[in-house]
């Protein structure tokens, strides 16, 4: 544009509060995620199970169905039920992040677009939480939101005893998600920054799990030890999930050394994205 023309304005509209900023950020990535028609029919396949968990606790107090089998209750919908449930649900939940959250940060880095970004009224952080918010909102929704509604639906079909007997599940439920969450989304996202290519990166995602499993377990036959569990992440997130729910693990290690195990990927994680994830990267020959 001509400066000798004097159209141009600055924009003299309302602005959207800093505080909800990142969510333009993760409207446009869930939009362009959820184009997929693959995405779309898996997303709804994680919520089978859920569907499936929730009939089954209404049979289970279902007077006619249990006089037909004679018997008082087909299964007790103890803390290690809910326990499998997010067993089941984060491992849909790991395949749904392997598959969304390479594509959240790899296409703005390969082409260049973070100049684009971050030349308007956003900081490196509300891109980051911007593009983590799609994959934190879709695996809560198959995770701990689907558990506290079937932990609600048990309250009132067992009664208040039960839920007041149990209401710590609730906690217990809410945090071992989180883990999970938290870690899947951000290796999903740090890989993402890193591996420009987006089926490079869900590869990468997949392998550190698959192989750190193996791996772990030929360091703890060789050497003799239970040191190996530190680096197979499916083993540290079930050891911190057993403590929370009470149950017995077989994990060979600590809680307190899965915990910090856990904390030290989420602050490497983040690590990794603040370093990839600026204005202009400088390349030297």
């Amino acid at each position: 544009m001509a400066v000798h023309k004097r159209t141009y304005r600055a924009y003299s509209g309302t602005l959207t509060p800093r505080w909800r900023r990142f969510l333009v950020v993760s409207r446009y990535a869930f939009a362009r995620s959820s184009s997929s028609k693959l995405f779309i029919f898996y997303l709804a396949l994680c919520f089978f199970y859920p569907l499936g968990c929730a009939l089954a606790l209404y049979a289970n107090h279902n007077q006619a169905l249990l006089a037909l089998f004679h018997t008082r209750a087909f299964f007790d919908p103890n803390a290690g039920v809910f326990l499998h449930f997010l067993g089941v649900q984060g491992t849909l939940g790991f395949i749904l992040a392997a598959f969304v959250g390479p594509g959240l940060v790899a296409p703005d880095l390969a082409n260049n677009a973070l100049p684009l970004y971050l030349c308007r009224p956003f900081s490196r952080a509300d891109y980051i939480l911007g593009k983590a918010f799609v994959l934190l909102a879709l695996l809560s929704s198959i995770t701990w939101v689907p558990a506290e509604i079937l932990f609600l639906i048990q309250s009132t079909l067992a009664g208040g005893g039960w839920m007041s007997a149990n209401f710590w599940m609730v906690g217990s439920i809410f945090l071992g998600s989180a883990v999970q969450i938290l870690i899947f989304t951000l290796l999903a996202l740090a890989l993402s920054a890193w591996i420009k290519r987006r089926l490079a990166a869900g590869a990468a995602l997949l392998g550190i799990f698959f192989f750190g499993a193996g791996f772990g377990q030929a360091i703890n036959a060789v050497l003799h030890t239970k040191s190996g569990f530190l680096i197979d992440i499916t083993n540290l997130i079930a050891r911190v999930e057993d403590q929370l729910f009470g149950q017995r693990s077989t994990v060979g290690i600590s809680a307190v050394d899965a915990w910090m195990a856990l904390v030290t990927i989420i602050v490497f994680s983040l690590l990794l994205l603040q370093v990839k994830v600026r204005a202009y990267e400088v390349v030297r020959g």
